[in-house]
């Protein structure tokens, strides 16, 4: 329950605190008065909409099963809203986020608007069966936790496995590419030092012939060598040197020798042709290194490729075994689901004659397995579906729908907002529009906006908002100006005095 509602600076509301009482909460005044606005502020501190005030607060009665690891909930649970450069919002003094906020709060906290058409949906619909029927079997609470937890693996594996065909083409592409890179590397088999030592071979071999032509010429020192070893004796001088140095003359010769006749034998053709090969791969890649490092970075790119395609196939196997055991769950689910639809009907039916409307029924039609199972649910009046309802039409069946729902949970905790719920309709249905809101209130508090007299009458606290002077004032009523206000409602602003009478007689007070 909503104890409390304190606002500053809410657009034409300056500063607004209001204590509120259980039951049916009903909230009148003239148009653009600012009803609306002050609904929206209070949704707004449970996480549903946003907050255009600088500071909006409420308190709350816990709820006795609500389950908030994250932060620490005494019984009453102070909730705010703070603008400033942004909205910030506040769990018992806590930072929360919105998200989280209505996250926890979204299953005690109900709301129908005259201006929103939505409320039928197939998954709006299965989730009023489900909650109707696991508030008495629990063992249907535990089947669809199963169903849900499988789908949500199942929905993450399909999202995975349509990445990753979406993007089939580019890694096919990108695979292609890879191979091309790795092949063209492989071709050329490089070996690091490889094209250095190359280089110093096409070096000697452009001098060969002049190595040739420098040893012939150097060979005739030779013939002078046995006269300067005579000489050395002659003049009694140590020759040792000289035959040191002419002994390293002759190894160094004919390693020479030795070179050149194993480059004569090398085919320079093959040389220079390896030496492009080569070349061309350092001016693709910078060096060799870097070359044959690339050549390992496609390799493994290409390994990734090819795993995601083995990932592929796995996904798809997963896939196809995980569907058929979710068509099985939500098989099960889909004909406990008829079976509730066809006790809702019933239960339905009673709501929907004090409405002045005929019966419906729900339909089911096979679907793929989604969020909530494999059912498109519908429902049909007199043989249409509910996109041919009249406003009114269409938003009493939506209040009987939640009165069903709501009566039959059991928990009888949480608030209910109604913006004009009773707008555009006949005086008879206004009354069973009233009867109805006034009995969902007798299970949770009903927050009302309402332009009808039959709805305020019946409130357990009835709050006027006015403006005064372009500022919006709330207050809540006492006995005589309650009736002042249902005048007001009935005959306008200068109620006269029938309108006075009528307001006493629909509130059952004396002259």
């Amino acid at each position: 329950m909503i104890r409390r509602v304190y606002l500053k600076n809410l657009l034409s509301f300056r500063k607004t605190e209001l204590e509120f009482a259980p039951g049916l909460v009903v909230l009148t005044g003239p148009s653009g008065a600012g009803k609306s606005l002050l609904m929206q502020a209070i949704l707004a501190d449970l996480g549903i909409g946003s907050s255009e005030a600088e500071l909006s607060e409420i308190e709350i009665s816990r709820p006795s099963d609500l389950v908030c690891d994250a932060y620490e909930a005494e019984e009453t649970i102070a909730l705010k809203a703070v603008r400033k450069e942004r909205v910030s919002y506040y769990f018992d003094g806590q930072k929360i986020s919105r998200r989280y906020l209505r996250e926890l709060f979204s299953p005690y906290v109900q709301y129908l608007s005259v201006r929103d058409r939505g409320g039928f949906e197939s998954e709006t619909l299965a989730g009023l069966l489900d909650t109707s029927r696991s508030s008495a079997d629990a063992s249907y609470a535990k089947l669809l936790g199963e169903y849900r937890e499988r789908y949500g693996i199942y929905a993450d594996r399909r999202a995975a496995l349509e990445e990753i065909l979406r993007l089939e083409k580019e890694r096919s592409e990108k695979m292609e590419f890879a191979r091309f890179e790795i092949d063209r590397i492989s071709a050329v088999d490089p070996k690091e030092g490889e094209y250095e030592e190359l280089l110093k071979i096409k070096q000697r071999l452009s001098r060969i012939d002049k190595i040739k032509e420098a040893m012939e010429k150097a060979a005739a020192i030779f013939d002078f060598e046995e006269s300067v070893q005579e000489l050395f004796a002659l003049s009694e001088k140590e020759g040792a040197y000289f035959g040191d140095a002419m002994n390293q003359l002759r190894a160094d010769m004919e390693e020479a020798s030795d070179m050149a006749e194993e480059l004569e034998e090398l085919d320079i053709e093959n040389i220079l042709d390896r030496l492009e090969k080569l070349s061309d791969l350092i001016r693709r890649y910078g060096s060799i290194p870097e070359a044959l490092e690339y050549k390992a970075e496609k390799e493994r790119e290409l390994e990734n490729y090819e795993n995601a395609e083995k990932d592929q196939d796995a996904l798809k196997q997963f896939l196809q075994s995980e569907e058929k055991e979710l068509l099985a769950l939500a098989s099960r689910i889909s004909q406990i689901r008829r079976e509730e639809a066809a006790a809702v009907e019933k239960r339905l039916a009673n709501y929907l004659t004090q409405l002045r409307l005929p019966e419906v029924s729900f339909t089911f039609t096979a679907d793929v397995p989604g969020p909530s199972g494999a059912d498109r649910i519908d429902l049909e009046m007199e043989g249409s579906d509910t996109s041919t309802l009249s406003g009114g039409e269409f938003n009493r069946l939506r209040l009987a729908l939640m009165t069903v729902t709501l009566e039959g949970d059991g928990r009888g905790e949480g608030a209910v907002f109604l913006d004009e719920i009773d707008a555009n309709v006949s005086g008879d249905e206004s009354i069973a529009i009233a009867e109805m809101i006034a009995r969902l209130a007798k299970v949770r508090q009903v927050f009302a906006i309402s332009h009808q007299p039959h709805l305020s009458v019946r409130a357990d606290q009835h709050i006027l908002v006015r403006k005064i002077a372009g500022e919006s004032i709330a207050e809540s009523l006492e006995e005589e100006a309650r009736i002042r206000e249902v005048a007001r409602i009935v005959g306008g602003e200068k109620a006269d005095d029938e309108a006075v009478a009528f307001a006493r007689k629909l509130r059952g007070s004396p002259n």
